[in-house]
């Protein structure tokens, strides 16, 4: 009782410093920016990586003043007489420039507008688009129901006036894994989880294009606020059977092999193995942190950062499962 007592003690602190770490880190990054709209451009340049079918890339870094929660890929494919947007970014106004973007490649009207999980980064910026496009799977509808609303007043906190007349808009449409065409294009919906209960997979079999979300990191390291690592491995087992020709993670550079899916899967057995280690040889949360990222993986992106975040995420539970077993 008194291990347990002295890992809860343990985990409110370093919960608390990380809830504190960003609000320093973002007062530390210009504030005129945050202060000037004529500023807030994200600098959506939509990159096409097949036929008509295009990625805007974001940074491999967290939310900060300085990107405007620019941090996750979003996408869109043109069809014949439509587009489908993947995910609408991070703010109102980045749904907006996305928009703005799209207009720009073409006048087809948005007609199918997807968010693949529940995370901030990928749903905020649905107010830009019409409502009855927006579509996710259950699990995420509910996701973003429950905790769309804290979310969004978190990244207004660490991002400022990026923020500036977001609202939350949760999805109308409710999405189950099938196969169907949509503005002409073959598109295959996959519903799987483990980065959080839903993950939905976007499959544009003309061009051999998988938007596997963040299922999929690539030269950065895994988020796992949500995460359920057996499930996850169990998904990445599931993508790597695709007969895909490219893939687009959730964040990090597109990719023409499975190479992503490697690193993400290996991280994440690392990681796993790492943590069950610690709890099982007594470590406390605070001890766990100070363990070492294997060599293979210290040059992926804020690696450190989220390795910490991890175990503030997961250690716990393997906690309870090692004084289990005993």
């Amino acid at each position: 009782m008194k291990r347990l007592a002295s890992a809860a003690r343990s985990w409110r602190h370093v919960v608390l410093a990380f809830m504190l770490a960003p609000l320093l880190l973002a007062l530390a990054l210009d504030p005129a920016r945050a202060r000037d709209p004529a500023a807030f451009d994200y600098g959506i340049v939509p990159r096409q990586i097949a036929d008509g079918v295009y990625v805007l890339e974001g940074h491999k870094e967290d939310f900060s003043t300085a990107n405007g929660g620019d941090i996750a890929n979003t996408g869109f494919i043109v069809g014949i007489d439509g587009v489908i947007v993947i995910d609408t970014g991070s703010s109102r106004r980045y749904g907006e420039q996305m928009r703005a973007a799209i207009a720009r490649v073409t006048p087809l009207p948005v007609v199918l507008t997807l968010n693949t999980h529940h995370h901030p980064d990928h749903f905020l910026g649905n107010q830009a688009f019409p409502p009855d496009t927006l579509a996710a799977l259950p699990e995420t509808i509910a996701g973003i129901e429950a905790e769309g609303g804290a979310f969004n007043d978190n990244l207004y906190r660490l991002v400022g006036d990026w923020m500036r007349d977001t609202e939350v808009v949760v999805p109308r449409r409710r999405l189950t894994a099938s196969r169907q065409v949509i503005a002409g294009r073959d598109l295959e919906l996959l519903a799987l989880g483990g980065h959080t209960a839903a993950d939905l997979v976007v499959i544009d079999h003309a061009s051999g294009t998988v938007f596997a979300a963040d299922l999929v990191f690539n030269g950065r390291a895994p988020t796992t606020p949500h995460a359920d690592i057996p499930r996850w491995l169990d998904a990445l087992a599931q993508l790597e059977r695709l007969p895909a020709r490219r893939w687009v993670p959730g964040h990090g550079a597109v990719h023409d092999d499975t190479g992503p899916l490697r690193q993400t899967r290996a991280y994440l057995d690392w990681l796993s193995r790492t943590l069950q280690g610690a709890a099982e040889g007594g470590l406390d949360m605070a001890e766990a942190m100070t363990l070492p990222v294997a060599a293979e993986f210290r040059a992926l992106a804020l690696v450190e950062h989220e390795y910490r975040r991890s175990v503030v995420h997961l250690f716990p539970a393997a906690e309870r499962a090692a004084l289990g077993s005993r």
